[in-house]
């Protein structure tokens, strides 16, 4: 997923799409556990897309507070 892509959604949509990625990082690490996981590199892939969602948020939750700080 590109940057350009989680600009465009809302903070609810961002909240759902990263309690979803998270579940997938959890259900794709037991399968790599079980040895059942045959693309590994979507772990990495998800990782960087919860952390871009992440960063986000924080810059979302940043720019409010830092608005309300200049009034």
């Amino acid at each position: 997923m590109k940057y350009t892509e989680i600009k465009k959604k809302t903070k609810d949509e961002l909240n759902d799409l990263l309690i979803d990625l998270k579940k997938e990082n959890y259900n794709l690490r037991f399968q790599k556990k079980n040895g059942q996981l045959e693309k590994t590199g979507r772990i990495d892939q998800v990782k960087k897309d919860i952390a871009k969602i992440k960063t986000k948020l924080n810059e979302d939750f940043l720019g409010e507070k830092n608005a309300k700080k200049n009034t």
